[in-house]
């Protein structure tokens, strides 16, 4: 698929999955076995795989943007304040 559109509404489908599920689940849903790509896990296992894979992601963006001469917001420090007189 390599229409940006497309790939942006399936993203955003997919996050709002994500936050759905966890924000609808309990703590016993959490401790369910599932399978995941043939292994038997827990639900709270898949969830953790998610944040790790986010993770990632964001590490990658990260050293993109700084290949690409951008520094992240939160690493350039706090703005500036104006000197008092």
């Amino acid at each position: 698929m390599t229409d940006k559109a497309k790939v942006i509404e399936i993203l955003k489908a997919s996050i709002a999955n994500a936050r759905a599920s966890i924000a609808n689940g309990s703590d016993a849903d959490l401790d369910k076995r599932v399978k995941f790509f043939g292994r038997d896990v827990t639900q709270r296992w898949i969830l953790l795989q998610m944040l790790s894979h986010a993770h990632e992601h964001l590490g990658q963006a990260i050293a993109y943007a700084r290949m690409n001469g951008i520094a992240p917001p939160w690493s350039e420090g706090p703005p500036a304040q104006p000197e008092k007189k």
